[in-house]
């Protein structure tokens, strides 16, 4: 099985910036594709980021570009996500997710699309 650890959501005030985390330890050489999705209360998951594990290429949806980035470390088996800039509407549940099986589609927007996911992360942005 693929297990998915999230960690770095925090408490941050409004323009500041974190680092979240994603650690798939021993059998991430195995993923094709990882990602993050948010879920602020009484709303659902959406899409935020995700990274093909050969690190060629990757996608943001339009509400983070340019504050936003995702990036992968093969070697310790880590997927990053840096957020800067953040303001309380960002404030969510963040989850990794990953697909193993390779498909034309190199990722998708759907929660469907995505074999694993991880616990989630809390990140909360004071105003």
């Amino acid at each position: 099985q693929v297990q998915l650890v999230e960690s770095g959501g925090n408490l941050v005030q409004d323009g500041g910036s974190l680092r979240l985390s994603c650690a798939a330890p021993g059998v991430t050489s195995t993923i094709f594709t990882v990602g993050w999705f948010r879920q602020a209360p009484g709303k659902e998951r959406e899409f935020v980021s995700a990274i093909n594990w050969n690190g060629d290429d990757t996608y943001y949806d339009d509400s983070v570009k340019g504050r936003f980035t995702i990036s992968s470390d093969n070697a310790k088996n880590t997927v990053y996500l840096q957020m800067n800039n953040l303001n309380p509407k960002l404030t969510a549940v963040y989850y990794c997710v990953a697909r193993r099986l390779r498909t034309a589609a190199r990722y998708d927007k759907s929660t469907m699309w995505y074999d694993y996911w991880g616990q989630g992360t809390q990140v909360t942005v004071s105003s």
